[in-house]
């Protein structure tokens, strides 16, 4: 038998519970072990709900459990769920987590701790939910060199993205009517402000290029300034704006990432990647292009990412399972270094200025907004574009980068 413990009883901390005891036959065929959940820690009660059998409010009861062989970490945010899990490793017991704050502010010294005890620290569902990308990139890809991650990474921002570009919407009215749904937070400022998917490239980056990616370092910018008309020069241009978390490797040893709002053409395999939906694009230069898709939050998605780490580790309980991820940080150039093309919506100026200033443009007017229209450049690095947008006098009313 392997006893784990489920710290939290949230959505997706009942999703686990759920999902362990839905399908508790075949899980337990693939663990090789009957899994039991020996302890829920809350600090809620819950009358009339089976889990009262199982509830404990002292974390101290986890901890010190000798039986406890897997710490399952569904509490969200930094503390105390860092302690707790640190506290876990270092007593001998595996831990798996949804936790993306906290693999991307602690993951490399969590790892480290699980490699010297010879046990392990996964994360499967601390990216994309349900979608199995964290295990592709440590064992299905490990044969490629990865040069390229970019993925529509939250749901929330992709359901409001999909709105305003299919029904015209506003922004802070697709906004409410989110978190009428449930996708979106009270604050909702993790998701449309960015910070959320910043965490998760820098999670996989760091897992396709083997070096830590502070989050920190990657210039993030949200989709609060995205407008409907934004939206209808998109779809004039036969594209759809997406938030993008993306890194790239560029040349022998160097990369960027960022996390922004892109035009996305519909060659893209990411332009049909709509509603609540995340989707990760890899390359690699053996394997070529690859894109996982599915359910990229929810509470039984990212539940059934979270029970097969459960699985892996009680199949590897006395075992560590290597990761492409080492402390040494992955240094990224400057923004200004980055190369890419740039959609620019303008007004009080000329085509004939516009042309005198970006050479190569190509220019895009709507009728439906007289006065203004909008210009894609050729491609050039950010630093050159800043420069030269600084000799239209502040013409600009926005800027969205084109996904190429």
């Amino acid at each position: 038998m392997v006893n784990i413990a489920v710290l939290g009883y949230g959505t997706v901390g009942s999703g686990v519970v759920e999902v362990i005891n839905t399908n508790h036959a075949s899980i337990n065929k693939r663990a090789g072990a009957d899994i039991n959940i020996k302890y829920v820690l809350d600090l809620r009660d819950f009358p009339g709900d089976p889990v009262e059998k199982v509830l404990v409010h002292d974390y101290d009861v986890i901890a010190n459990d000798p039986e406890v062989d897997i710490v399952v970490e569904v509490m969200g945010g930094i503390e105390p769920a860092y302690t707790f899990v640190k506290r876990a490793l270092e007593a001998g017991k595996s831990v798996c987590t949804s936790n993306k704050a906290l693999v991307a502010k602690h993951g490399p010294e969590l790892m480290e701790i699980a490699r010297e005890k010879n046990i392990n620290f996964l994360f499967e569902a601390s990216c994309g939910g349900g979608i199995p990308i964290i295990r592709a990139l440590n064992s299905s890809l490990t044969a490629d060199e990865i040069d390229e991650i970019t993925g529509i990474l939250n749901g929330t921002t992709n359901y409001m993205m999909y709105k305003m570009s299919t029904e015209g919407c506003e922004f802070d009215a697709v906004l409410k009517e989110a978190q009428a749904k449930g996708y979106a937070e009270a604050d909702p400022t993790a998701d449309v402000e960015g910070y959320d998917a910043c965490r998760k490239i820098a999670i996989l980056s760091s897992l396709a290029y083997g070096r830590f990616l502070n989050y920190e370092d990657i210039y993030t910018e949200g989709i609060t300034r995205i407008t409907p008309e934004d939206m209808q020069y998109a779809e004039e241009l036969d594209m759809t704006i997406k938030l993008l978390g993306t890194s790239r490797k560029i040349g022998d040893d160097s990369f960027y990432a960022m996390v922004a709002p892109f035009l996305v053409g519909k060659t893209s395999p990411l332009y049909s990647v709509n509603d609540v939906f995340n989707a990760v694009f890899v390359h690699g230069n053996v394997l070529g292009d690859a894109m996982f898709y599915g359910s990229g939050a929810g509470k039984l998605p990212t539940a059934s990412a979270v029970v097969a780490d459960v699985v892996d580790e009680a199949k590897h309980l006395h075992r560590n399972i290597m990761t492409n991820w080492s402390s040494r940080p992955l240094e990224l150039i400057p923004m200004d270094e980055v190369e890419g093309r740039f959609f620019v919506r303008v007004k009080g100026t000329t085509v004939d200025q516009v042309k005198a200033v970006f050479d190569e443009v190509e220019i895009v007017n709507l009728k439906s907004l007289p006065g203004e229209f909008g210009f894609i450049t050729a491609k050039m690095k950010q630093g050159e574009y800043k420069e030269k947008v600084q000799e239209l006098n502040g013409s600009v009313i926005t800027m969205i980068r084109v996904k190429d």
